[in-house]
């Protein structure tokens, strides 16, 4: 050993954890009980082609990964749009600045069963990712789109559990509660911190609770902390 290394620290190797993304493991609140409602009513859908859009973190992909299954859709980022893209169903995640707008909307017009995701609303895309194409800002501005909004207490709870699931960590409710207490109240801060919390103890050889959560809420000096 090293000199003033220290006994009970290890290495964290960077091992691949996966989400548990099927049906039943997306939790329902009221700021995603409609994209939900959506998503489950195909094949009736009124329109082929609709938009998920919300904060980072905020459960679009896990969404948009359930339809997939149930459709038979083949998922892909939207930065491949300007390649060969398969025909059926599909799912043409994070539309953002740089799209490539003819394919976009050759996908659109083609009619098949489609569904995107963003990060803002498909009537912001025209100004908020600079679109030039008259037909394709005619049609984002269109097209049917569900928000996942801000989640609440219940839907924090829910997804930290979740996460801590996904990495096979059984973290008791009251440690939870305080994680959601003291964190930035979006998915993706509860979704950092998990992973924080998962190295810390890993390479502490501590188990995810209250004195190891507290420790981190204070590295992480938070607004409002001493």
């Amino acid at each position: 050993m090293e000199p003033g290394q220290n006994p009970v620290t290890q290495l964290v190797l960077p091992l691949e954890t996966r989400s548990a993304l099927g049906r039943a493991d997306f939790i329902v609140a009221p700021g995603n009980e409609r994209a939900v409602a959506f998503v489950d009513s195909f094949p009736n859908w009124p329109a082929p082609a609709a938009a998920l859009f919300g904060p980072p973190a905020s459960g679009k992909s896990h969404l948009a990964a359930v339809w997939a299954q149930h459709a038979g859709a083949t998922m892909i980022e939207a930065t491949a749009l300007d390649r060969d893209v398969p025909d059926g169903a599909l799912v043409i995640e994070n539309i953002g600045p740089g799209v490539a707008e003819a394919p976009l909307f050759a996908l659109l017009e083609r009619g098949a069963p489609l569904l995107l995701t963003a990060l803002a609303p498909p009537s912001e895309w025209p100004e908020t990712f600079k679109l030039v194409l008259p037909d394709l800002v005619s049609r984002t501005r269109a097209l049917l789109a569900f928000a996942l909004w801000a989640p609440d207490d219940a839907l924090l709870m829910g997804l930290a559990v979740k996460l801590f699931a996904d990495r096979q960590l059984a973290v008791p409710e009251a440690v939870v509660s305080q994680m959601i207490g003291r964190l930035e109240r979006s998915p993706g801060a509860i979704r950092d911190f998990v992973a924080r919390a998962d190295a810390r103890a890993l390479a502490e050889k501590r188990p995810v609770n209250t004195s190891l959560i507290r420790d981190l809420l204070s590295d992480s000096r938070l607004p409002g902390q001493a």
